[in-house]
């Protein structure tokens, strides 16, 4: 059912930038509906799952198949692996197909829409022609304010809809889920939560009328919204559909300085993501730990790690003072930070253990955490660095010289 909006029937935006905004913001609240789906724990809705893949099943020229439910992804890739299922999964190549190339002309109905730009877009700026301004006016400010701006709605609904939801759920979610099934079956595509990115895209074009789709498109919609909805991940083959449980638990915290709403998974006392079969990932600010960098950081443990991101991971949770004294790094060099003022700029010798030359830069963080601290934070820097100014202008792209007549850092 199309939802209540102030987009006018030619599917632009009105003429009057305060009700433009209130339609965007309207979107934004829907955004963060498929967000919810796309981060739901819980038991799935087994009926309407099995009822939605089914429908999937038939469109692709295949019968209903049979479903074999498990408690998580890990379960699920031991099933797989157990039963060979991947040397018989035509089905799967179909169905990929099938939603692709209702995704491609979905597109292209958006592609050929002819956006009418407001009177008072021109009037605000008058040097700017389309959407020549639109991508960095999308990314810089808020949703409101770019509408408010006069940017079209299609490069705003891009930006807060679909590529923040998919770096919330794919890029997020769903990769570090993947972490507990690595690629136990070849090539064979997966569906699950993280698809809610996609289906949030066009399900809001439609039901705000800046889209008309295809019957068979809006079909296949309403069967990929029943999924996301209904369970978790899922994966198909020729006579079974193996279909995974939710997660029990799933944390998440907004990544720095949010524009579009984006989350990241977070969980500094236990697995960010957890299912009902004791199965789960741990994850720090985004980033899949293993569980000794939560429960049992060591400065042996952090020297032998060869993931950058997980050493930096480490540090952060024992602490870069705790560590910098435990480790015994050489400090090379120190100094005020003039892109911080008040604050120091710590450059250390990488310890011998990391396998290179390279320098550790220690600096305080520009902006405030949410608690209202500022937090510490090391950088690698290369090896012939020995003034710590130098090195952070190198961080940014400047010469030392450069980076000390900054303002202020952020």
């Amino acid at each position: 059912m199309p939802m209540p909006s102030t987009f006018p029937r030619r599917g632009t935006f009105s003429d009057n930038p305060d009700d433009y905004a209130e339609s965007i913001r309207a979107v934004c609240a829907q955004r963060d509906r498929w967000l919810d789906y796309g981060l739901k724990a819980g038991p799935s809705d087994r009926t309407a799952a099995e009822s939605a893949v089914a429908q999937l099943y038939r469109r692709s020229g295949y019968q209903e198949p049979k479903f074999a439910w498990v408690p998580s992804p890990a379960a699920a890739a031991a099933l797989i692996n157990a039963r060979t299922l991947a040397k018989n999964a035509s089905v799967a190549a179909r169905i990929a197909t099938v939603l692709s190339d209702s995704r491609h002309r979905m597109d292209q109905r958006i592609d050929r829409r002819r956006i009418e730009w407001p009177r008072w877009y021109f009037h605000q700026n008058p040097n700017v022609r389309g959407d020549r301004e639109a991508r960095v006016t999308v990314a810089t400010r808020s949703p409101e304010d770019a509408a408010r701006a006069g940017i079209s709605p299609d490069p705003i609904i891009r930006r807060t809809v679909r590529n923040s939801l998919h770096t919330s759920l794919f890029d997020g979610a769903a990769a570090a889920v993947r972490s507990l099934a690595p690629h136990p079956f070849g090539s064979i595509t997966w569906y699950g939560q993280q698809e809610a990115h996609r289906v949030a895209y066009y399900d809001i074009y439609r039901s705000f009328g800046l889209m008309t789709f295809g019957r068979e498109d809006n079909e296949l919609l309403d069967v990929q919204s029943a999924l996301v909805e209904s369970t978790g991940w899922w994966w198909a083959f020729d006579d079974i559909a193996v279909m995974s449980e939710r997660p029990t638990a799933l944390h998440t915290e907004p990544i720095p300085d949010p524009v579009h709403g984006e989350v990241r998974l977070h969980n500094s006392s236990s697995p960010a993501v957890e299912f009902v079969d004791g199965s789960g990932v741990h994850v720090l600010n985004g980033t899949v730990v293993p569980k000794w960098v939560i429960h049992d950081p060591t400065v042996e443990r952090i020297t032998v790690e060869r993931n950058v991101e997980i050493r930096r991971s480490a540090i952060e949770r024992m602490g870069w003072d705790t560590y910098l004294d435990r480790a015994g790094l050489r400090l090379v060099d120190t100094d005020d930070d003039p892109g911080n003022p008040g604050c120091t700029l710590q450059l250390f010798a990488t310890p011998a253990g990391w396998g290179d030359e390279g320098r550790i830069l220690l600096a305080v963080n520009g902006s405030r955490e949410r608690d209202g601290e500022r937090r510490r934070y090391g950088l690698r820097v290369p090896g012939a660095f020995s003034s710590a100014v130098d090195a952070a202008g190198w961080t940014y792209g400047l010469a030392g010289a450069d980076y000390g007549r900054l303002l202020r850092r952020t």
